[in-house]
């Protein structure tokens, strides 16, 4: 442990990621036990605060568990492809070579943080998984190269744009299902184009400024001495033992039966691929929106088309479900707590404690912190959006707010509580080596670090 006297010396930002880390490692449980946890609380508030029954609440969990099958399974193939295009070919060899650029722990750590947001705001599937790639690479080369880094710092980069930038980009909840005919929503602000959200000048200044002050706030977190740091061979030793191995090479070229052959062959896959580039092509030059369904679409196909071998491309992915199964065992469990703080009304109290308060000016904020709070318990940007949209979209047309600035404010509060809850770190976690347990303590100071960050930018920023 550290002495008062070298602490004294160390950095105040080390020294509060230090603090917030220790205690978070003593009372964080596992993600499935942190998703238990909520269950009951979400079963008492509702009693106290909705005032219904525990017969009632009991329902309500067993009624939501089945309301978001289809949302799942959008919310998993977007994991899914975002895994397997980050180990396409061209891609894994792009992103190796990057990893060897840093010098320093605070290079390693930025360089991480930078790529983690701008992944994820392209799809947060694969923001996600090359958050995570990254951080094990780098943090391999930095053990090989003899820099100090800390590991759960650079595990928290990996998982910074989950918490940050995924919401405002092209797979972003909110703004995909507004954007989408038919939404659920669309008898009270119609279909609103992704010009209004994600590429509207405040997005995409939230962008912007999120890449200078992140990084920088993780820089400051990261310990720099090597006395203070511990590498990744503390937590996932097998990666500097075995030196990394290498990617399962393509099947060899004398195939050993036809069946092998349609297996591998690059003209099938080249043609499923091309078949599916002329629908994209099609679906926008014909006036088609930025919608969930064309973005795991379009991942899809560029992944097929990086692999072009059909039996590659699946053992691809083989490896990516499982990178996803504690998604799919939670989900259900969310989908449940979901059903309770819908169906009672519990969410809509929730959010009315803030929004209720708010004027025109400090409407966004509000509504980011409703967000967030609920996010704690529905951590789905579109299951949240179910439960909350209604309130959150009417609240923001009385007080005059653009619809697109509310949907950007709801979906920053979305994503920001992430850093909290580690229901999306779980893919992360299995890539890593870690425990949700050591890393979060730095994802949650980074979370509070945010709070003026946001607070200011989404109440001054243009629209």
């Amino acid at each position: 442990m550290t002495t008062a006297s070298e602490a004294s010396r160390i950095p105040v930002f080390e020294r509060i990621g230090e603090r917030v880390a220790g205690n978070v490692q003593k009372w964080l449980p596992d993600p499935f036990l942190f998703a238990i946890l909520l269950t009951f609380i979400a079963f008492v508030m509702g009693m106290i605060f909705a005032g219904k029954t525990a017969e009632q609440m009991v329902l309500n969990w067993y009624k939501g568990f089945w309301n978001l099958h289809t949302f799942a399974m959008q919310m998993v193939l977007i994991l899914v492809t975002g895994y397997v295009l980050a180990h396409a070919p061209f891609v894994r060899p792009a992103l190796d070579r990057i990893a060897d650029l840093p010098r320093t722990g605070g290079q390693a750590v930025v360089l991480v943080t930078v790529l983690a947001l701008v992944f994820s705001w392209i799809n947060w599937g694969f923001g996600l998984i090359v958050g995570a790639i990254m951080a094990v690479e780098v943090g391999k080369r930095a053990y090989a190269k003899g820099i100090p880094v800390h590991y759960p710092v650079l595990c928290t980069a990996g998982y910074a744009g989950l918490g940050v930038s995924w919401h405002w980009g092209p797979s972003g909840s909110a703004p995909l299902l507004s954007a989408t005919k038919g939404h659920v929503f669309e008898k009270l602000i119609g279909v609103v184009p992704t010009s209004d959200t994600i590429f509207s000048g405040y997005a995409i200044w939230l962008t912007v400024l999120s890449l200078i002050y992140v990084p920088l706030i993780l820089y400051l977190l990261a310990p720099k001495t090597a006395e203070r740091c511990r590498g990744i061979e503390h937590w996932l030793p097998e990666a500097v033992k075995s030196g990394g191995g290498k990617e399962a090479a393509a099947a060899s070229k004398g195939d050993a039966s036809w069946a092998d052959r349609i297996n591998n062959s690059v003209i099938l896959g080249g043609l499923i691929a091309v078949m599916g580039i002329i629908y994209i092509v099609m679906h926008f030059w014909r006036g088609g929106t930025l919608d969930l369904n064309i973005v795991i679409f379009i991942f899809l196909i560029v992944g097929l088309a990086l692999f072009l071998r059909p039996y590659q491309y699946l053992l691809a992915f083989y490896d990516a479900v499982r990178a996803s199964a504690g998604v799919i065992l939670q989900f259900p469990f969310y989908a449940g707590i979901m059903g309770m703080i819908g169906l009672s009304g519990l969410g809509v109290i929730m959010a009315g404690w803030l929004i209720n308060i708010a004027n025109p000016t400090t409407y966004p904020m509000m509504a980011w912190l409703a967000s967030g709070l609920v996010n704690l318990f529905v951590p789905s940007g579109g299951g949240e959006w179910a439960v909350l949209g209604e309130t959150i979209l009417r609240a923001g047309q009385s007080l005059g707010v653009p619809v697109g600035k509310t949907i950007i404010a709801f979906a920053t509060g979305d994503a920001w509580t992430n850093l909290f809850q580690p229901f999306w770190a779980i893919a992360l976690l299995g890539l890593t080596g870690m425990r949700a347990r050591d890393m979060f303590g730095y994802c949650i100071t980074l979370m509070f670090a945010l709070l003026p960050f946001f607070a200011i930018l989404l109440t001054w920023l243009p629209y």
